[in-house]
């Protein structure tokens, strides 16, 4: 069963009502899936707006954070839940020019790893993925623009497509994987 529910995810009030919604068309909650995201306009820190910074913030950590926050008292309530929330490997290894991103997802790296030591006595299991390039629109629905290679081209590497990064994903989550790592 499937239902699409539009929300800001960086309203907090909105993400709280969020549950009553989907339990309201399908009766309960099983799991939820983290995967908002977004990135920052390419430049140093030192040249980034605050506006930027706080927007990357709110997107990538608190929208997280309401929505496991909002979904986990239901969670806790079925015979199994699930929580996979996915951080990026921009998480781990900094990226010149995307360092408030770096940061936000380093912060949904922790949030779900301390996540899975509090809940590890519980029905709710946890995923942390870490996708690498996945051939998303992820600087266009930033807002971000991304110039050209000097030849005029695009790069040679190949990103994965979304849909096969979907499938490694829940498969990841079906088999109660700590981890996943993806592209």
């Amino acid at each position: 069963k499937l239902s699409t529910h539009v929300v800001n995810i960086t309203d907090k009030k909105a993400v709280e009502a969020l549950p009553a919604q989907v339990a309201a068309r399908h009766g309960t909650v099983d799991g939820i899936i983290n995967n908002a995201g977004i990135i920052q306009p390419f430049v140093k820190l030192n040249e980034l707006e605050y506006e930027a910074i706080e927007r990357v913030m709110k997107v990538n950590f608190d929208g997280v954070l309401y929505m496991t926050k909002a979904f986990l008292p239901h969670l806790l309530k079925r015979p199994e839940g699930h929580i996979v929330n996915v951080s990026s490997m921009g998480g781990f290894l900094p990226v010149p020019g995307q360092t408030v991103y770096g940061a936000s997802k380093a912060a949904v790296k922790l949030l779900t790893e301390g996540l899975y030591s509090e809940l590890a006595s519980t029905n709710v299991k946890v995923t942390i993925v870490f996708p690498g390039a996945i051939g998303t629109n992820i600087a266009a629905n930033s807002g971000v623009k991304i110039e050209a290679n000097a030849d005029g081209g695009s790069s040679n590497f190949k990103a994965l497509p979304p849909a096969e990064a979907a499938e490694i994903i829940v498969n990841g989550m079906e088999q109660d994987r700590y981890r996943v790592l993806v592209g």
